[in-house]
């Protein structure tokens, strides 16, 4: 059976073209979402930390792209024990 996971650093990379493709700098992110520092982004661009949902959702609008364009999403093959 194969169950989805999320690639971290594939998203942190997805992240970081989509926003430089985009026109904004991780300073534009912090201020959208409100953070007193950038660590944040920068956590979720090299694949460290993932958005939350809600702000997933805001980062999808602010790059113009779907959550799905964001994420990259592996199977895991796991074995049923009978």
């Amino acid at each position: 059976m194969a169950i989805p996971t999320i690639d971290m650093a594939g998203t942190g990379q997805n992240i970081n073209r989509l926003r430089q493709n985009a026109g904004i700098s991780v300073r534009d992110l912090q201020n959208i979402f409100g953070f007193a520092t950038p660590q944040a982004i920068y956590k979720w661009q090299h694949g460290t930390a993932m958005p939350t949902i809600d702000n997933l959702i805001v980062l999808a609008k602010v790059l113009g792209v779907k959550v799905d364009d964001i994420l990259v999403i592996n199977d895991t093959q796991i074995t049923m024990s009978a």
